[in-house]
């Protein structure tokens, strides 16, 4: 849906510092801790804000695809805002079902004088995508298999030192993650990873590196498999979200460590549906506006280990709402752990997801 963007991006921010008309705004998520971190960091304060604003959660973020075609194909979108990962967002806005937003006019400057585009930087994956947080497929490693005298593992390259780690590892039962690591690891420069990937030597040549350690792999596919690993002592290192062992390290005591480098990147963030009326819009751009600024990314954090999708938003994350420790060293993008990092390439996994997956697999069985 074309739209006037300057017009647009100047009436939102005139609403963002004024009370909205009474209304009702459906927020589409994932529900669980996650929703309720929404609720506590973006949805209560922003209902302060505006009272006439009341908030209905929907928790169908799962079937938000599905969900959006059927409501345009019957001409009714009763969603206003829905979040989505990054891979669903990039679809909904190739489709024409998610709105293009002019990152600059209509999402809020960073605290520290960024523009919108400086702060969020390589997050935004596409023109119809609102970054909000990161999480991160990384490392743990059991504290007490390192062997003495050792320096703990730091990450994904050593996975693949037997000789100074020895013991099994776990890793996803797919290629993506596991390609780059195995180039990178092997000497490839980041920045020519996908390049070499293209080609049969670069996928020879991740597939030897895996090779090295795929005798002391327990490959998982469900994402509490290797946590519960790690919990067992059936395993030394282990790929696993940074959530989940956050869980194990902070809430359960886990003798376990996280081991950051070269953790990559996956994203969460808000789309607006593409066909809603002038109103619903400029309240939905509103919303968005506020609940992704600087101090309302920070503020999440403090109710999950996700980290926020703005560089400035970094230095503001606090402690824990309830544990009361300190979350910094808990956020994927936290500078102490982002280092070596990269986001995953949604576009080039699409061009090449199915005949990686079928090489992968057919790997496996060798």
């Amino acid at each position: 849906m074309k739209f006037n963007k300057i017009m647009l991006g100047a009436s939102v921010l005139a609403l963002s510092t004024t009370p909205l008309m009474a209304q009702d705004m459906t927020i589409v998520s994932w529900g669980g801790a996650y929703s309720s971190s929404q609720q506590n960091a973006y949805h209560d304060p922003y209902m302060a804000t505006n009272p006439g604003v009341n908030i209905i959660n929907d928790e169908s973020s799962a079937e938000a695809v599905a969900k959006l075609r059927a409501m345009a194909e019957a001409g009714n979108t009763t969603w206003d805002v829905v979040d989505v990962e990054a891979a669903d967002a990039i679809r909904l806005c190739d489709e024409g079902l998610a709105m293009e937003i002019d990152v600059d006019s209509q999402l809020a400057p960073g605290d520290d004088g960024s523009t919108a585009t400086e702060d969020f930087g390589n997050m935004l994956v596409s023109e119809c995508f609102i970054p909000q947080i990161v999480f991160s497929t990384t490392f743990g490693y059991r504290t007490d298999m390192v062997p003495e005298g050792t320096p703990a593992p730091t990450g994904a390259c050593d996975v693949f030192d037997l000789e100074t780690y020895p013991g099994k590892r776990s890793l996803n039962k797919q290629p993506i993650a596991n390609m780059e690591w195995a180039l990178i690891c092997d000497g490839v420069a980041y920045d020519d990873v996908y390049d070499m990937l293209e080609t049969d030597e670069g996928q020879a040549r991740a597939f030897a590196k895996l090779d090295t350690i795929k005798d002391e792999t327990i490959w998982w596919s469900a994402s509490a498999e290797p946590v519960q690993l790690l919990a067992d002592g059936e395993v030394f290192m282990a790929s696993a979200y940074n959530g989940r062992l956050f869980s194990m390290i902070a809430e359960q005591g886990q003798p376990v460590g996280m081991a950051w480098d070269w953790q990559m990147y996956d994203l969460d963030g808000w789309i607006i549906p593409a066909n809603l009326s002038d109103e619903r819009r400029q309240a939905a751009l509103d919303y968005v506006y506020f609940a992704t600024d600087t101090q309302r990314l920070a503020d999440q954090a403090k109710y999950i280990s996700y980290g926020p999708a703005r560089a400035s938003s970094a230095p503001l994350v606090g402690k824990h709402a309830t544990l009361g420790i300190d979350m910094g060293p808990h956020m994927p993008t936290d500078p102490r752990n982002a280092e070596n990092t990269f986001v995953k390439n949604y576009s080039w996994w699409a061009d090449y997801r199915d005949d990686l997956d079928e090489k992968f697999q057919a790997w496996l069985l060798q």
